[in-house]
């Protein structure tokens, strides 16, 4: 699943006639980026949820050439955040496969295969792609990398999971994991963070870090600035 529904605020004035999926990066879409990467790793099909100008997005979709099979969750009625935009696109997954999660504005030269084996090697009930770079919100992991805790530096507010000795402080990725039965855990759709449902079920079921490299690339091209750094410094497969 592909989060495209954002209002794209932080990128005004380009999001002011156009939604965020759409911006140009390194002359194609930032959805088409996201959607590509996800055909080069075997993905069945793409579910990409859409809000703020989901027309142009619809049609976007529609009139480009996929190698995977590309659908769309409408929340034009209602913008639903992440966990209530997973769970409305719910009935559109495969059932009983694994879910790849990714926000549309991403970039990384993360492996992403490798991050798939790590799943299913641990056989977890979702893992959430987490790097050590600075931050005002931290996820917060025990020795095992079992999600235990959270915590907004700016704010000191603090969510703890569970007590841990050893714990390290990493920041999400905007890319996890998550197997198709734990959405059943999650109630009613709503609009909600992914993030706090996650932390309302690590205590029960496995939720873990995946720690990616140091030297990898990794931007969140939310705002303009930010977008053109991204395109400066990284290009795809290099």
């Amino acid at each position: 699943m592909i989060f495209a529904a954002g209002l794209g605020t932080r990128l005004k004035p380009l999001t002011d006639n156009l939604p965020k999926a759409l911006a140009p990066f390194n002359g194609q879409p930032l959805l088409w980026h996201a959607i590509k990467e996800m055909e080069a790793i075997g993905v069945e099909r793409v579910v990409v949820n859409v809000h703020h100008f989901s027309e142009q997005i619809i049609d976007f979709i529609k009139q480009s050439e996929w190698n995977t099979e590309v659908i769309v969750s409408d929340e034009s009625g209602q913008l639903l955040e992440t966990g209530g935009g997973l769970l409305k696109a719910k009935s559109l997954f495969i059932p009983d496969k694994s879910i790849f999660i990714r926000n549309v504005d991403i970039v990384t030269s993360t492996n992403l295969e490798s991050f798939i084996y790590s799943h299913r090697q641990n056989q977890n009930d979702a893992t959430l792609m987490v790097k050590s770079r600075s931050t005002s919100r931290y996820l917060e992991f025990d020795e095992t990398m079992q999600l235990c805790g959270w915590k907004n530096i700016k704010t000191n507010e603090q969510i703890e999971v569970f007590p841990a000795g050893e714990k390290v402080d990493l920041a999400f990725s905007g890319m996890h994991i998550i197997e198709s039965g734990l959405l059943n855990k999650m109630g009613e759709v709503r609009p909600f963070s992914i993030i706090e449902a996650y932390l309302k079920l690590a205590k029960d079921y496995s939720i873990k870090g995946y720690r990616v490299p140091e030297q990898d690339a990794w931007f969140d091209v939310g705002t303009i600035e930010k977008l053109k750094e991204a395109e400066l410094n990284y290009k795809p497969g290099k």
